[in-house]
């Protein structure tokens, strides 16, 4: 499992700021393989891709 906004383990260190900013941003890391995703901002939202996993909605 990994942080889906710094692309780190998520069960090693604190990620607190992490889960503050994703309050207001879309996730940049898939939390299955760590992948980088594309992400596209929406009126309604925001859309990330996995090429791996699949598309993310939010």
């Amino acid at each position: 499992m990994w942080c889906d906004r710094c692309g780190q383990p998520a069960t090693e260190g604190s990620h607190d700021s992490c889960r503050a900013a994703r309050e207001l941003e879309p996730p940049r890391f898939c939390t299955r393989c760590k992948r980088r995703m594309k992400v596209q901002v929406l009126p309604v939202g925001w859309a990330a891709t996995c090429v791996e996993h699949g598309e993310f909605r939010g």
